[in-house]
């Protein structure tokens, strides 16, 4: 099984050559991605989970209502917002959706286990950071979906093979090929691969002139368009199959 996942967040980079950027028009960046990865997952009829970044959900109503009518999974990214943050945006978007949200995600920041469990969540996603080095520094661990304090604890896919992670920095950076054969030969070891990629990877940065390391600026915007319809054509051709989160774990 193929977890589709994206986290949903507003590209923080500096711009280059005094070019100014507020709040907003980051937020519309990130608006024409998610569109853009939902014309894609559309044409290729699979549905994924969207981890909606906790700050800018308010800001996010209409097109969080429209992932949401394309059948796609709402979950929450926790980037640095508090348990009273947390509570108060999950009740927020149960209201406007008329749906639960099940799930969260957490990197550096995270908050405990009993409290997001009594907060209603059912699962936990948590990621690692991900730089050009960091694929070089895991090692083996299980990749098993756990159980801790009445929360099922989803880790980070890794290869069995080449020890690389299925992260936003890994897809990518691997040629396809490469990328196509790790999941053929992980998902013959482990019951499910779990894919995350960024919404800032889709950006055009040489237009907006964000100041992106020379190793994140390979492949974003249409290059990573062009890359995820790749990865779709290639999982309905061999008849793989793909789910949201929510629907592979109960």
């Amino acid at each position: 099984m193929i977890l589709l996942t994206f986290n949903v967040v507003n590209i923080e980079s500096e711009n280059k050559n005094n070019f100014q950027m507020d709040a907003r028009e980051r937020l519309a960046i990130t608006e024409s991605n998610i569109k853009s990865i939902l014309r894609i997952l559309d044409i290729h009829e699979i549905r994924g989970s969207f981890f909606i970044e906790i700050s800018i959900i308010e800001n996010l109503k209409n097109l969080i209502k429209a992932i949401s009518a394309q059948g796609h999974e709402i979950a929450f990214y926790n980037k640095n917002s508090t348990a009273l943050q947390i509570e108060a945006a999950k009740k927020l978007t149960e209201d406007f959706l008329e749906k639960q949200i099940r799930g969260i995600r957490q990197k550096e920041f995270k908050i405990g286990d009993s409290d997001l469990k009594l907060m209603g969540f059912h699962y936990i996603s948590n990621i690692d950071h991900a730089d050009i080095l960091f694929p070089f520094k895991r090692l083996k661990r299980s990749s098993a979906i756990t159980e801790e304090n009445g929360m099922s604890i989803v880790p980070e896919s890794i290869s069995p093979y080449s020890q690389l992670p299925y992260n936003d920095f890994v897809f990518q950076v691997l040629p396809m090929k490469y990328y196509q054969n790790m999941v053929f030969e992980t998902l013959k070891n482990d019951d499910f691969v779990l894919v995350y990629l960024e919404s800032w990877q889709f950006t055009d940065v040489e237009k907006y002139q964000f100041r992106i390391p020379f190793y994140r600026r390979y492949n974003t915007g249409k290059k990573m368009e062009d890359k995820l319809e790749q990865f779709l054509t290639w999982i309905n051709k061999n008849e793989m199959a793909t789910s949201r989160m929510k629907d592979y774990i109960f």
